[in-house]
């Protein structure tokens, strides 16, 4: 077993009280145990669940018999970095390997973790969510299962790969879902990270023409900057009206809502073609909608998706890897760690983009 590094035995790391802050404490240094790594984190996004469920106050999801669902642990679950330690048993990876960190950590033994999806275990007291339930990845070090590590291919740097982390894992299973394929339309309603990434993976993935919806001004210009769509409409009374004049009152054949309001998913559901498609991607609201002619009469397929399995995020980092394509793009924010709480609050405000922290002595890639 190797330690971490040399010096302080402590590190830096962040906890959410629950209260709008993020704080600073020093914590030890972790040790890998069998079939463990410990991962030099290069960089740690920062996610919209975070902001909503642990950050302005614990909330729990439906399921957890109603304790919060945040233990009290090093924030961040979107960590990618350099393993600087491995214990026994560990085969894959090995001191020095580039990762992204898949993460949630499940039983490893239910038929959802069989088929790679941790995210959806159903043995609930052996499922950990790093940044939830175990410490994550707000911090110098993260000690991690080598299950869940992917590697961090190509030319990807570590804010690539704390993108691929969570948001892009999530954007491609919902796309996937879809079933997009070449020459089709996409309409992203909601252009936040997961909306952007949405419309680059979307891009990759075939889509002829890609509309985006957003109501904010100043995200609004920052996606233009980006490039990643080719048409941007308001979110207003007359948003499902501009996307039909675009499509030539034909609407979308694939929508995405990655907004997850109540308003967002009707216009997804609003502006979708005939014998289109609809994702549900966004976190919260409800879905609220006319049946017969919004749905039946126009043979929609809705689906909906939450993050990835560990093989389609493993997919999607090696099909951006092979584009040469950086996710890093949708970044409009990048702090020191040490800055958490700016970060934090620059997200929950509703960043232009990405809010991504990076610790002081980081491995560069």
């Amino acid at each position: 077993m190797t330690l971490p590094s040399k010096g302080s035995p402590t590190m830096h790391g962040v906890f959410l009280p629950g209260d709008e802050t993020a704080v600073i404490r020093q914590f030890p240094k972790p040790e890998p145990g069998p079939g463990q790594v410990v991962v030099h984190v290069g960089a740690s996004g920062i996610c919209g669940s975070d902001i909503g469920f642990i950050y302005r106050g614990y909330k729990t999801h439906k399921g957890l018999d109603g304790a919060p669902a945040y233990k009290g642990v090093i924030a961040g679950h979107e960590p990618s970095g350099r393993i600087v330690a491995a214990g026994a048993g560990v085969t894959r990876f090995g001191v020095g390997d580039d990762v992204i960190v898949y993460h949630i950590q499940g039983c490893g033994r239910c038929r959802n973790c069989r088929s790679g999806y941790f995210i959806s275990c159903t043995d609930q007291p052996h499922k950990a969510s790093y940044g939830w339930q175990r410490d994550g990845g707000h911090a110098e070090f993260v000690l991690v299962d080598e299950s869940t590590c992917i590697p961090l291919l190509g030319d990807l740097t570590f804010v690539d790969g704390a993108l691929i982390a969570c948001g892009f894992g999530t954007a491609y299973e919902g796309l996937k879902r879809t079933g997009i394929r070449g020459g089709e339309d996409l309409l992203v309603v909601g252009l936040g990270p997961v909306g952007l990434a949405a419309a680059m993976l979307g891009r990759m993935l075939g889509a002829r023409r890609i509309i985006g919806v957003e109501r904010s001004a100043a995200r609004i210009e920052f996606v233009k900057s980006t490039g990643l769509v080719d048409d941007i409409v308001v979110a207003d009374e007359n948003t499902t009206a501009a996307v039909l004049g675009l499509t030539d009152g034909v609407g979308c054949q694939v929508t995405v809502d990655c907004s997850g309001t109540t308003p967002g998913r009707s216009t997804a559901v609003e502006c979708a073609a005939e014998w289109g498609r609809v994702g549900l991607l966004g976190e919260g609201g409800r879905l609220e909608t006319e049946v017969s002619d919004t749905l039946l009469h126009k043979q929609l397929t809705l689906t909906a998706s939450w993050v990835t399995s560990l093989q389609g995020m493993e997919d999607v980092a090696r099909m951006l890897a092979h584009a040469g394509l950086h996710p890093e793009i949708v970044v409009s924010h990048t702090l020191p760690l040490l800055e958490a709480d700016e970060g934090y609050r620059l997200a929950a405000a509703g960043a232009e983009g990405k809010v991504v922290l990076v610790p002081e002595g980081a491995p560069v890639r």
